[in-house]
């Protein structure tokens, strides 16, 4: 019992998926707010893209 125990103190993988998943949501937040951020002129250049490729 006490060497499961020791094993389960020293296990550390959860602690790195628990911080790539942190990195994960970081990035994510700094996508959107950059595509919150910049949505009028990628609105404005996905008009122009429209407009040009109607005939």
């Amino acid at each position: 019992m006490k060497n499961r125990l020791r094993r389960l103190v020293k296990d550390d993988s959860g602690a790195t998926a628990i911080e790539y998943g942190l990195i994960a949501a970081l990035v994510a937040v700094v996508v959107v707010g950059s595509l919150t951020l910049m949505r009028p002129q990628l609105q404005a250049t996905f008009a122009a893209i429209t407009t040009a490729l109607t005939p």
